[in-house]
């Protein structure tokens, strides 16, 4: 089952993506049809106004998270490619709800007068679906709703000003995220080919196998200092290829088209204006 957030004219909807057609399911957007407890049954009942697929404007999946938290240096190929040592424990940073854009969306970003050094990183995103605290194991698992996609779109010049990551991660209007959440089974194992194509050129091509926290771990961990709730977004890290980690250095330029894919997800696909 695939659940995303639209843009009508009667304002944003939450549908469920069937093969013919989206059909509303009566929630806003995805973040609020979670927030409630029978939230798989309700979307899978659901029978309201449908919408043709080939016009589907796809909003941001989670509009107004709690939280949005990414993890750094997360792939074994990107580990080395920065120098870095394998981590011992997740490097984490947040973003905010202002940051996120729909799949699809023109992406702003600041060239020339504000940075010269823009970069891409596809990224599997967990989306949680329960309340959880201080959880482990096939619990920590369950609270997943589903998978999404997302570029962690990095402003390399504003990540570098200090070791925290934040500045160059939290850009406004910077991270596209969906087009839907595919909803997961408790115990679904997150094996998904991962890549990276900026104006048709492949820069990153990985699997998410490769993660060195996977989602359950990432939630153990999380869950241990904060509560994490339905509609938290958690973007698990990106694999190795990022243009700022090769020789010489490639960035993103205006007017290019970057698609971050990941099989049996989904793909953003977007332009920087």
């Amino acid at each position: 089952m695939k659940l995303a957030t639209i843009r009508t004219e009667r304002g944003p909807a939450c549908v469920r993506v069937d093969d013919d057609a989206a059909v509303e399911t009566g929630y806003a957007d995805v973040g609020a049809l979670l927030s409630v407890d029978a939230w798989r049954q309700i979307a899978a009942g659901a029978a309201g106004r449908t919408h043709p697929l080939d016009s589907l404007d796809y909003a941001t999946l989670v509009p107004r998270p709690e939280k949005v938290i990414c993890v750094g240096l997360n792939y074994l190929d990107h580990i080395a490619e920065t120098g870095r040592e394998r981590p011992t424990h997740p490097t984490l940073f947040p973003k905010f709800a202002r940051s996120l854009i729909g799949a699809y969306d023109d992406i702003p970003m600041p060239f020339d007068h504000e940075s010269t050094a823009i970069d891409w990183e596809a990224e599997l995103t967990i989306v949680i679906g329960s309340s959880v605290r201080r959880v482990t194991g096939a619990v920590a698992s369950a609270a997943i709703a589903g998978w999404t996609v997302a570029n962690d779109v990095s402003v390399r010049d504003y990540q570098m000003h200090t070791t925290q990551f934040m500045p160059g991660k939290a850009w406004e209007d910077s991270t596209p995220i969906g087009p839907w959440l595919v909803v997961a089974e408790p115990g679904d194992e997150a094996h998904f080919p991962i890549e990276c194509i900026v104006d048709g050129q492949v820069m990153q091509s990985s699997n998410t196998k490769e993660l060195c926290f996977g989602p359950t771990a990432l939630i153990e961990y999380i869950s241990t200092f904060i509560t994490l709730v339905p509609g938290d977004l958690i973007l698990t890290g990106t694999p190795g290829g990022v243009g700022h980690a090769r020789d010489p250095k490639v960035f993103i330029e205006r007017g290019q088209t970057v698609v971050t894919r990941i099989d049996g997800v989904g793909e953003c696909r977007n332009r920087f204006a």
